[in-house]
């Protein structure tokens, strides 16, 4: 059985100690979508959404989110990021846009919660722009699609 690692033996959530590891090369991509109404889509195709440069925006937004993720999630371990790449793309048959984030850090630890952040804020940040045109737009199926690197090797979604 796999034990979580970020327990400790009296069941206290603590913060893994990374100091023994070797540092190597990981990358994380992560994923997800906001799904919204043709009408919507179009809106930010055009440019004319109110609040400006939709897709722009997310992008930087979860650039921005990547690099925080200790920030925000209490036992993640700050990280000197070597590269984000988040992808915002229209999908007519979703319809929605399709958000993807690779993260790649040389160190101790991976970047799965930095890519998983990256696309939900950048998802958010869809939202938050769009909002007053589409209140009932959802934000769907964000996860892990692939990493590599580390003590536990590569792992690709099914």
């Amino acid at each position: 059985m796999t034990t979580l690692t970020h327990l400790d033996a009296a069941g206290e959530a603590n913060m893994v100690d990374v100091s023994e590891k070797s540092v190597t090369s990981r990358t994380a991509i992560a994923e997800g979508c906001v799904v919204m109404r043709p009408e919507t889509v179009d809106l930010i195709r055009q440019g004319d959404a109110k609040k400006g440069d939709v897709l722009g925006t997310a992008r930087l937004a979860g650039i921005m989110a990547s690099k925080r993720t200790h920030e925000l999630i209490p036992l993640c371990h700050p990280l000197l990021i070597s590269k984000v790449k988040v992808d915002c793309v229209l999908d007519e048959t979703l319809p929605g846009v399709r958000v993807t984030a690779e993260v790649k850090v040389s160190g101790q630890t991976g970047v799965e919660m930095e890519a998983l952040t990256a696309v939900s804020v950048a998802c958010l940040t869809i939202y938050d722009m769009v909002k007053a045109a589409d209140k009932g737009m959802r934000i769907e199926n964000i996860r892990l699609r692939r990493k590599s690197g580390g003590r536990s090797g590569d792992f690709e979604a099914p």
